[in-house]
């Protein structure tokens, strides 16, 4: 069996770093090149099933020139630790924690000259996400990542010199379509993430309202902000350059809710309303093309945004949403006589095989009331040969999916005007 050469027992993304270990004298010796210490990053991506890290990149360019041809998957190995970030109760259960070894599917340069380690990842798989979800609370938690490399073979550089890393330090959790939103607070106090688009001019922007496992847990402290973002793609969907092609150019904002949008709806609709006239006064925000779209506890949110406030918003997008409790014995949420009573064009998007928000009750019920409505009703929720939880209806959303009369959904809402 091969000993590794190099390695360093790395800290959570963000926190220093610790002493590398000692290494033996025949590791240092002849052609090779000792101390060289190097930062890494964690690359991730959001997928539709949530975030997960695909990559990691080591910032060896600062050594020099590596010779690809010294480059395998077994050069370097990944080990990943993930734990929460607030303590758990016992007897309570977090999904998605996990301590194990990443594989590496392939070890290349990038453009800068530093070794990119791609890894395996998939939806649904475990071991490479970025949240996790404890039951107890009905939250999901960015989760503490701590990332261990470990050199199995020496890094040739050109000319033929090898280099023996000594200390990996990790760095930041890097993902372009996350961190292209800016964080704000609105002045009531509740935080969201803004997307600014590329273009001048009044500019229409798309509200998106997340589900009841990305609100903020306060009792614990934690309201991080970027959850999100970062257990779907329903508010990246529209930063993406199809949407911002189909809309012209628009801001994206996605409030976080103090705990759940259904607990409190009519106090919560104030702070959102706050969040859209900032928006208007600061970023030229066109007032007349205002969109608010959201999932499950959000979509229950945008329903009840055009209940109280019918004059904000062109068009509405409630996404597997709430209508009735799901409380045992729970009355409506949104009485029949407000659904009869509102005129934003609406349309709604649930899948039939939805056994956490009941379609007929809901979204179905919805469409009979609200005047002029559509209806967009999946049999189940399937993207890419992957089927998922038939309450993820809101992958189809962000996916520009959804189409009536050879229309689709993006380009429907993008027509819409108050």
């Amino acid at each position: 069996m091969t000993m590794p050469i190099s390695r360093r027992a790395v800290l959570a993304a963000g926190a220093g770093a610790a002493a590398g270990l000692t290494l033996p004298a025949a590791a240092n010796a002849g052609a090779q090149h000792g101390g060289a210490r190097v930062s890494f990053r964690l690359d991730a991506e959001v997928l539709d099933g949530g975030e997960q890290v695909t990559s990691v990149t080591l910032h060896t360019a600062a050594l020099g020139r590596v010779d690809p041809a010294s480059l395998s998957t077994g050069t370097f190995t990944v080990h990943a630790k993930a734990t929460s970030p607030i303590p758990i109760a016992p007897g309570d259960q977090i999904f998605s924690e996990y301590d194990l070894d990443r594989p590496v599917t392939a070890a290349r340069l990038d453009r800068h000259g530093n070794v990119v380690l791609d890894l395996a990842y998939a939806e649904g798989q475990t071991g490479g996400g970025t949240l996790g979800y404890i039951a107890s609370k009905g939250r999901n938690v960015r989760l503490n990542l701590t990332y261990t490399i470990t050199q199995q073979a020496p890094l040739r550089l050109r000319g033929g010199r090898a280099v023996t890393i000594t200390e990996f330090r990790q760095g930041r959790l890097s993902n372009p379509e996350v961190d292209a939103f800016s964080h704000g607070v609105s002045r009531s106090g509740m935080k969201y993430r803004l997307y600014q688009p590329h273009r001048r001019g009044r500019r229409p922007l798309v509200v998106w309202l997340h589900g009841g496992g990305e609100g903020a847990s306060l009792p614990d402290n934690y309201y991080d902000n970027e959850t999100q973002l970062r257990a779907n793609r329903g508010a990246l969907g529209f930063a993406t350059p199809q949407a911002q092609r189909i809309f012209d150019g628009a801001y994206v904002v996605a409030p976080q809710s103090q705990s759940f949008w259904m607990e409190d709806g009519p106090r919560f609709a104030p702070q959102i309303k706050d969040i859209v006239r900032d928006l208007v006064r600061r970023d030229h925000v066109d007032p007349r093309r205002i969109y608010v779209a959201g999932c499950s506890n959000g979509g229950y949110m945008s329903m009840e945004m055009t209940v109280l406030h019918p004059d904000l918003f062109a068009a509405s997008v409630p996404v597997c949403g709430v209508v009735q409790s799901l409380a045992p014995g729970g009355g409506r949420l949104i009485t029949d006589a407000e659904l009869a009573a509102i005129t934003t064009p609406t349309w709604l998007v649930t899948s039939r095989d939805d056994t956490t928000v009941p379609p007929e009750a809901n979204s179905v019920h919805a469409h009979d009331l609200i005047p002029g409505s559509l209806l967009t009703l999946y049999d189940t929720v399937t993207w890419n040969g992957h089927r998922f939880n038939g309450h993820f209806s809101w992958i189809y959303v962000a996916r520009n999916d959804p189409s009536h009369n050879g229309r689709h959904l993006w380009q429907w809402m993008a027509a819409q005007r108050l």
